[in-house]
């Protein structure tokens, strides 16, 4: 039994690997079927190709590589899943309908709205790609690099004999009992009871620490003093989260604490706030920076004068050279240097921890933020630079993204953050007080996955945007007889009566509240579909309608992946289903409807099949709770 117990984590960290490597090759099966079948159009819609292209200049970027600038049509608002760090690559169609790809691939550097840079092997692939007289188009490439480093970190730690590492292994495998430290405790005022524990116990870890944040209960202001506090102790620390958005996302409230932030890798929706604290920005102002770049333009101009000369010259050329370059190497050895001695909190995704810039560092303290959402594997890749970790998040919200089926049933969605909530409850502090949603909103999410231990603070728990208007609608659409249909090019769900219906609903209570006041007041709207192809239905049709043209600006539409972490004053839920087997296949996922449920701050409107949602445990409670606290309108037949 005792070896069982002290190899059980490597056997474990094994089986991980296995499951991963079945997601793997399900993910490059499915990518290499869906370019193979998929013609152009298709693949647009589903996010994976812009076409047509315009191409735009190509220049060096500040780490010497050669960026391509690209754009789209402005008014192309299909969502797409281009983001920094994945590759890609091009193609032309010619004049009878041929693809011919192109024999180089590229990495996107940055990606915002229409625009995209992309990184390109060489000045000679760039001019290559701008000779192209054809219908240019770029499409995301199998992304093999992140499940490499997963696979790499996982046998770094499965082979660690001795040292931190393996500590850490089985600590949080659950073999070894996590270290505390006697401290005494530090008042926070500006923190409530709940959030002020948190912040002491993780600094009385010695090992590793949970911050459970249900929604709305200020997991990131928690996290954000875990760290100051940490750093009155510490000299430098990581923090990580799955996405660049959450890394941002963390970023940003980093520097309006004041600590000097260095974010490695590019923001995916990169705003000027963050972009100035990025490593590539902060390398361009560095005061040696204009030596670095005359020396690289003479490395350039030498490398032609080579390729012409002869020689004794030729000779003189490349000591020249060789000279050159090791002036620039020395350079950018000590701007690195600098920028990471004078950082105090180094940011990055997970995979982005295994960046060569971090090559041979190590942190005291690893934050993970939005660790619900992260595979264990690539928890590792930090894990494995760092001493101690905190992880925050929720494991009843957004789970990570998992597209074979076998290996998420062999345990492939369960993630580290609940293996430690599970195995040790003592390493955890939960948030109870929350500061987004209207009482009526978050009691039923509180009693469904909380153990009723929500708690609405005063200034939120009983505000309204109407006056004696209920904070909860259901828009029961059984009198309608809808019915849903699949479509098959993405084998999503899309509902069109449901979704004007629910544009219809929209304007009803948008004319209640009246344009004005919602202007003047920044009233925001957020409409969401579990069903990617309904929200591009639901877009659609607001577009279309001029009514709402003033106030576009605060309607928000997307999925409900798309609106983790965020809030509005007024949500509207398009649950699709709609059949005589009760059947509600990806809505089964409670958590996904936990986080569409708590986005809401005053008002949430429910539009949904009854009869086809109920049959459900879930939605039968949450039908019943509704029709006891708020409002349920039965929407009668047409021509009644």
């Amino acid at each position: 039994m005792a070896n069982e117990t002290i190899f059980s984590p490597v056997v474990d960290l094994l089986r991980q690997h296995q499951l991963l490597q079945q997601e793997y090759d399900h993910e490059k099966l499915f990518f290499e079927e869906q370019t193979r079948k998929a013609g152009i159009p298709r693949r647009v819609r589903q996010g994976l190709c812009w076409f047509p292209l315009r191409l735009g200049k190509a220049s060096h970027n500040s780490l010497n590589q050669v960026v391509v600038e690209m754009s789209r049509e402005e008014n192309d608002e299909t969502e797409h899943l281009f983001e920094y760090g994945k590759p890609v690559c091009f193609f032309r169609e010619k004049e009878d309908g041929q693809i011919i790809y192109s024999r180089f691939q590229g990495t996107v550097s940055y990606v915002q709205d229409n625009r995209m840079l992309v990184v390109v092997p060489s000045l000679e692939a760039a001019a290559e790609l701008q000779s192209w007289v054809a219908r240019v188009g770029v499409q995301l490439y199998f992304d093999g690099t992140s499940y490499q480093t997963m696979f790499a970190a996982l046998k770094e730690v499965m082979a660690a004999r001795t040292g931190r590492l393996a500590h850490l292994r089985e600590v949080l495998l659950g073999s070894t009992a996590p270290g505390w430290r006697k401290l005494p405790a530090i008042r926070l005022a500006w923190l409530n009871p709940s959030q002020e524990k948190a912040v002491n116990k993780v600094l009385c870890a010695k090992d590793v620490a949970v911050v459970h944040g249900p929604p709305g209960t200020g997991k990131t202001t928690t996290l954000v003093e875990a760290v100051y506090e940490t750093l009155r102790r510490e000299t430098q620390v990581l923090v990580c989260a799955q996405s660049n958005t959450a890394v941002d996302w963390i970023s940003e409230k980093l520097v309006d604490r004041g600590v000097n932030v260095l974010r490695v890798g590019n923001p995916t929706r990169v705003n000027e706030k963050m972009m100035s604290f990025t490593y590539e920005k902060r390398f361009e102002k560095h005061p040696s920076y204009p030596r670095l770049r005359s020396l690289r333009k003479a490395i350039r101009e030498e490398l032609a004068r080579i390729k012409s000369s002869r020689g004794t010259k030729k000779e003189a050329a490349r000591n020249h050279l060789q000279r050159l370059r090791q002036q620039a190497v020395d350079l950018e050895i000590e701007i690195d240097a600098q920028l990471f001695n004078e950082a105090r909190v180094v940011a990055c995704t997970l995979v982005g921890s295994a960046n060569r810039l971090l090559l041979g560092k190590r942190f005291s303290t690893l934050f993970i933020d939005e660790a619900g959402q992260a595979l264990e594997a690539a928890c590792w890749i930090a894990i494995t630079r760092s001493d101690r970790v905190v992880l925050a998040g929720d494991h009843l919200q957004l789970p990570p993204t998992i597209k074979c089926h076998e290996a998420a049933r062999g345990g492939l969605d369960r993630t580290l953050l609940q293996r430690i909530q599970k195995k040790m409850p003592e390493t955890v502090s939960m948030l109870t007080i929350q500061y987004r949603m209207h009482e009526d909103i978050m009691h039923f999410p509180s009693r469904w996955f909380y153990q009723n231990k929500l708690e609405a603070a005063p200034e939120v728990g009983h505000r309204n945007i109407l006056e004696f208007d209920s904070p909860m609608t259901w828009v029961d659409t059984a009198a309608l007889g809808l019915t849903e249909t699949q479509v098959a090019e993405n084998f999503g769900r899309l509902n069109k009566p449901e979704a004007e219906l629910l544009v219809t609903q929209l304007r009803e209570y948008i004319e209640r509240i009246g344009i004005a006041r919602i202007l003047e007041e920044t009233i925001d709207f957020g409409l969401i579909s579990p069903y990617r192809v309904q929200v591009q239905y639901i877009r659609h049709l607001i577009k279309q309608n001029r009514f709402f043209n003033p106030i576009r600006h605060l309607i928000t539409i997307h999925t409900v992946d798309g609106f983790q972490g965020q809030e509005r004053d007024v949500i509207f839920i398009s649950l699709v289903r709609a059949n005589e087997n009760g059947d509600i296949g990806f809505l089964n996922d409670l958590r996904r409807m936990n986080v569409a449920m708590t986005r809401a701050r005053m008002k949430l409107i429910i539009i949904g099949d009854a009869p086809t949602l109920t049959r459900h445990a879930f939605y039968k409670a949450l039908f019943e709770y509704i029709t006891q606290k708020g409002k349920v309108i039965t929407v009668p037949p047409h021509g009644t």
